[in-house]
């Protein structure tokens, strides 16, 4: 009986002892962390160009408006 049970007490602490330390989980941490900050940054820089691209319209779309209405209000000879 006492040889089974110390069969299972090494065996036990073999488990404990194969998982992964603190340092390997900090490393993970580390890296999740890193992972989801260059997702927000490459989002962030998504969003700053849309809005970028969305301005570059609206100053096209405003001269448009501009040059016609100055067309309009002097025709052309």
């Amino acid at each position: 009986m006492f040889k089974k049970i110390a069969l299972l007490a090494s065996m036990a602490a073999f488990v404990v002892a194969c998982g992964p330390s603190q340092a390997e989980m900090e490393a993970q941490a580390k890296a999740v962390a890193d992972s989801i900050s260059a997702v927000l940054r490459a989002d962030s820089m998504r969003m700053a160009d849309e809005a970028a691209a969305a301005a570059a319209a609206a100053q096209v779309q405003a001269d448009s408006i501009a040059a016609a209405a100055a067309a309009v209000v002097a025709p052309a000879k």
